[in-house]
Parts: C-alpha cells; structure tokens; sequence
C-alpha cells in the first residue's frame, strides 16, 4: 500500500483522489505507527524549505522513514519541496536537508542573475528523460508536466539524474539514488503523464 505523509505541508488529499481513480491502494500517515504496511512511500512538500524541513522533523516521522527506506528498500518519492528536501542543502534554507540523493538545491534567480526570469517558474514544460527507469514505462521520449517552483535541484553526479526540464537553463526535474526517487513536477496536476507516473512508482 502506498502510504502519503502527512506533516502538515502539502495537498495529501490530491494524492488519495488521484490514486483512488488509478485504483491502487493508499492511506495518510501522520505518525510512525501509521506506516505499518507500507510498500511505498510519498513525501509531498510545499511552499519554503526550512517550513517544510522543519515540520518533517517536528512531526517524528523521519527516523521510521528513513528505516522503511534504508534498512527495508521501501520506495521513497519525494515530490516539488519533497524533493528538494532529499537534496543535502538548499540555498532557499538554512537547515540541512535530508541528504538522501547526492545534491543540492539552487535559485533561478542565483544561477541566472542577468536573465529577468518570470518566477516562479509556473505551468506546462517538457521533460526530457535521461536516464532510463521503471518508473518511466509506457512514457514517450519527452513527457510534459506541471510545474510551480523558483528553485531547482542540482544533482552531483548524472547516474541520479532521470530527467531534465529547461526554464532558462537545463535543470533536474526527476532524480534517483537507489529506491529513492524525487520530482520537481505537480504528478497530480500532470493530468495522464502525472498518473502514468504515479501508477508506476506504485507498481516499483
């Protein structure tokens, strides 16, 4: 069963519709005892990175997290601020991250200071797939998705990278390391690439 985590930062219920029509099972989980059973894991994230690393931390969750996930290989995919917590630092933060895929996490408006970049970077862009993965069966080469964020993770080396979007540079919008996964994107915005994908997180 795929269980989401709920501490307190992202739309969970958008996760539960979306895998209720997809018709593969799922649960909320807002404290340790609730990840009995779970064969999946999906840590969302919105709005800053130290908000969002802080109530991760403050909620308990990490240390059963982060067992499931290192000790029993239980998927892990981390999604928009989810995933930039799997980086090792942020420039938006001061807290370290989480440190579980190699990199860190960049501004727009850092990277490209003489581009008077719109941001955030918002709605639709390709995503080109760079590395193959389950986790991209049945996709066409360049899938789009829904985006909404001002930073972007820089991953250290390219065995992590899956894919990549542009938005006045080239940047990671989907990574790996090991069975642990994190995307940029809005899957549950994404319409049929967002539910192809969650549909084969779930089936990883």
């Amino acid at each position: 069963m795929v269980h989401i985590l709920d501490y307190g930062v992202g739309n969970i219920q958008a996760f539960i519709n979306m895998y209720k029509r997809l018709g593969v099972e799922c649960m909320r989980c807002k404290n340790p005892d609730n990840l009995l059973g779970a064969t999946h894991i999906i840590l969302p994230g919105v709005g800053s990175f130290d908000h969002a690393m802080n109530r991760f931390l403050e909620s308990g969750l990490k240390d059963k997290v982060e067992e499931l996930v290192f000790e029993h290989q239980i998927p892990l995919l981390g999604i928009c601020v989810g995933m930039q917590m799997l980086a090792s630092s942020s420039e938006e933060g001061e807290l370290p991250g989480l440190g579980w895929v190699p990199g860190r996490v960049k501004s727009f408006k850092g990277a490209l200071p003489e581009q008077d970049l719109p941001l955030p970077h918002m709605g639709w862009n390709d995503v080109e797939i760079a590395n193959n993965s389950p986790i991209f069966k049945e996709f066409d080469m360049e899938p789009h998705f829904y985006f909404l964020h001002s930073y972007f993770f820089e991953c250290s080396d390219q065995e992590s990278r899956l894919a990549s979007a542009k938005y006045g540079l080239e940047f990671d919008c989907i990574v790996s390391s090991g069975n642990v996964y994190g995307i940029q994107c809005h899957p549950e915005k994404s319409h049929q690439y967002g539910a192809m994908f969650l549909k084969n997180f779930s089936e990883l």
